[in-house]
């Protein structure tokens, strides 16, 4: 069963329209929610008039920040200063276009959104700091009390690094844009006070637990006293990991009310309300020899936070702690200052700091390649680590699980076709063609399973011989209900129909974490196939009673499903369902559990080439190919794997050729629209041309990796290489991303300028 490409069994139901959602759970006599939220990025607030609101026929409630029980929410780290905390709804001052400044309850959606233009917000303007570079003067400051707009300062690795003794040294500062996640289903929760006193909240999210978590620290209640329901979630990226302010008040919304509310924003509100990401100014130095050995790569990271520190300090220190990849780099320093600024405060989003290290190290190899004169390809075959060379520990003390990149960059170049297309690129360009070949390389580590905790599992045998399995990870579209099926079958021979996989319910599981980190299969895969293997056991106890034989004496064939006495296969043997119907309430139905902590963080990896054509006239860039080869340990399904590679491709040629969400100096968004905020459509995307490989990991039973973010994280560089490489020869070192057509035009003039 294990490495058999499995359809996803999830999908007829959300297909056939059976899926439920947030926004279609039936709570009668629910009450819409909407907020008014801030239009100004940096202003006092001098006044909230909703006097008018109130009076509109079909509004339940109004509620304004002096109306609330709760204090401010402390920032997520300590070492962030504590005068940065948030309070639900603004209070004194707002800091970023789309902050909640009041909450309107009514019979019906349209009412809410009448009741929104009707209440009316004074502010004082503010001078507004929308670059982190300006943060970082403090002469305008978001916290007063604070004193300062940094949020944190790290640094890791050596101390001073000796670039003195370098032949070549090559120092740049690239970009990371902002992005801006933009799952298909918005932040979309709703809540209910039960007859018991307890409370209910349905969530869109990537773990009930800790949204539950959340809830019972708000409002002073034991765990218990809350439930969280988390059933289909259209898409995440990380960037519904917490609850944000406007969920937190729901509650608060509904015992006000007496009635169950539900929250549904609009894109628009997503588009500023849901957390961004990335968002790095990156100053690189890369020093080596002119025979093209790297010996030393430092990075001052600055990252912005937005409006109110989230993760920036955390997903800042994940790129500097990555940076020095797969390459055989001897000494590697990092620092990271993250400050706030005006704008949507920053989340994870897929990759979570990783995608940002691969940008930075393969763009700093580009660039070093292209000061030494050599092909950037073959930069790379003399730095990468060799498997014989393994176990690897980076120069930023990461210990690597194994994997031979040297030779999976071999297998990438070669189904690429690359001497060829180098070939093809110099008769172009000795031709004079306007339609320019380039060629991008990347070779990246990923870090999974490296978000804290554990992970539950239990797996139950019911009277028919069937299988109920509980998992404590949340599924948002990546098939764990296939994946645990397929896992608890390798184990015990039950057919995948005959599984059922059930998740997301706080009274149903018992604990869970968060899905994130690409940790699943590593953690919650784990706790399934221990809880499967004890059922295993279990069973053959008992299956030793219905065959009066020695418990040591039976056999279990797992390709049959079935217990038999060893050395008689063709004699009496039992199934799951002759267990099952031997079963008493006593037995609790023949129920194994497990919590899987795992042995540390694991680092699949991968090699790609892009490929792309740059028209000269216009600086609109074509991507034709983009080839592959992904390594995430033993692949349990690879028809899912391949699914998760191809969708991580498409969010990382997303952000190489097409997504920023920008801002004007003032903090006002400019693309706060899918008509603005650009990204690809299946037209934009050439075929994927992939292949997995497979490097087991020892950290954990099953030998997985993760694999959902690394196409992401290797998509990025290897289309802004290319592009970058397309244009080379007329000047251009160097494009930040996105890569567009302007951008490529505008560095083709300012090259020609310099000729």
């Amino acid at each position: 069963m294990i490495g058999t490409s499995v359809t996803r069994r999830e999908d007829a139901a959300l297909l056939t329209g059976a899926g439920r959602y947030v926004s279609n759970v039936d709570l009668p006599g629910v009450l819409a929610v909407g907020y008014v939220t801030s239009t100004v990025a940096h202003a006092r607030l001098l006044r909230v008039d909703v006097s008018a609101a109130r009076a509109l026929d079909g509004v339940v409630d109004v509620v304004v920040a002096g109306d609330l029980p709760f204090g401010p929410m402390p920032p997520l780290f300590r070492f962030v200063p504590e005068a940065m905390s948030r309070t639900l709804l603004a209070s004194d001052k707002v800091r970023f276009v789309g902050e909640p400044i009041a909450a309107v309850v009514g019979e019906s959606a349209a009412v809410v959104a009448d009741a929104l233009e009707l209440i009316e917000v004074g502010y004082e303007p503010l001078p507004a700091v929308v670059r982190p570079e300006h943060a970082l003067d403090d002469r305008v400051l978001l916290f007063e009390d604070a004193g300062t707009n940094v949020a944190s300062r790290n640094a890791g690795g050596d101390e001073a690094l000796p670039f003195d003794g370098c032949e070549v040294v090559v120092e740049a500062t690239i970009r990371n844009q902002r992005l801006a996640p933009c799952p298909l289903e918005t932040r979309v929760a709703a809540a209910e006070w039960l007859a018991d006193g307890r409370l209910l909240f349905h969530a869109s999210c990537q773990g009930a637990h800790p949204i539950r978590a959340q809830l019972a620290s708000l409002y002073g209640l034991e765990e218990s006293q809350v439930r969280v329901v988390t059933r289909d979630v259209g898409g995440s990226f990380g960037a519904k990991a917490r609850a944000y302010p406007e969920d937190l008040l729901l509650p608060q919304l509904a015992r006000r009310t007496g009635r169950p509310v539900r929250w549904v924003p609009p894109r628009s509100a997503d588009m500023v309300g849901l957390g961004h990401s990335r968002a790095q100014v990156q100053t690189i130095r890369i020093g080596g020899r002119r025979d093209g050995t790297i010996e030393l790569l430092q990075a001052d990271l600055l990252a912005d936070a937005g409006a109110y520190p989230l993760v920036a300090p955390l997903l800042a220190g994940n790129t500097g702690n990555l940076m020095p990849g797969p390459y055989r780099i001897r000494a590697a320093r990092w620092t990271t200052t993250a400050v706030v600024t005006n704008t949507t405060p920053v989340v994870a989003y897929r990759g979570a700091g990783r995608p940002e290290a691969a940008a930075l190290t393969d763009r700093a190899i580009d660039l070093f390649a292209a000061e030494v004169g050599m092909d950037a390809a073959e930069v790379r075959r003399r730095n990468l680590v060799g498997g014989d060379e393994q176990p690897w520990t980076t120069a930023t003390g990461l210990e690597l699980d194994g994997g031979d990149y040297a030779a999976t960059f071999e297998r990438v170049l070669a189904a690429a076709g690359y001497e060829r297309l180098r070939t093809e690129q110099a008769r172009r360009r000795a031709a004079g063609d306007r339609r320019a070949l380039g060629i991008g390389t990347s070779v990246f580590i990923d870090r999974t399973a490296g978000v804290p905790g554990g992970e539950y599992g239990s797996v139950q045998l019911r009277p028919d011989g069937s299988v109920l399995a509980v998992t404590g990870s949340s599924p948002y579209g990546q098939g764990h209900h296939t994946t645990w099926a397929m896992i608890i079958s390798a184990r015990t021979g039950i057919p995948l129909d005959r599984i059922e996989v059930v998740h997301g319910d706080t009274d149903v599981v018992p604990r869970g974490g968060i899905t994130g980190g690409s940790r699943s299969v590593q953690k919650a895969g784990a706790a399934i196939a221990d809880a499967s293997e004890q059922l295993v056991a279990a069973a053959r106890a008992r299956a030793a009673d219905l065959l009066e034989a020695g418990e040591g004496d039976v056999v279990f064939d797992v390709a049959a499903g079935r217990f038999h006495v060893a050395g008689a296969p063709g004699a009496a043997s039992v199934g799951w369902a002759d267990i099952g119907a031997s079963l008493s309430d006593e037995d609790d139905a023949l129920r194994c559990e497990s919590d899987f902590e795992g042995g540390g963080a694991t680092f699949p990896f991968g090699a790609y080439v892009a490929v792309v054509e740059v028209d000269l006239d216009t600086g609109v860039p074509t991507l034709l190919r983009i080839v592959t080869v992904d390594d995430a340990g033993t692949i349990v399904n690879p028809l899912l794997a391949e699914g998760q590679v191809h969708g991580g491709l498409g969010q990382g040629i997303a952000q190489a050729l097409f997504e920023e969400f920008l801002y004007d100096d003032d903090g006002n968004p400019l693309t706060s629209t899918l008509a603005d905020y650009s990204f690809p459509t299946a037209a934009d995307l050439p075929s994927f041309e992939g292949s997995l490989q497979e490097t087991p990991t020892a950290r954990n039973p099953l030998g997985a990796k993760g694999i959902a973010e690394s196409g992401t994280i290797g998509a990025v560089p290897a289309v802004q290489n290319a592009v970058i490489d397309a244009v080379s020869h007329l000047g251009v070192r160097h494009i930040d991303l996105p890569v567009t057509a302007e951008r490529i035009w505008l560095a083709l003039g300012a090259a020609d300028a310099r000729r």
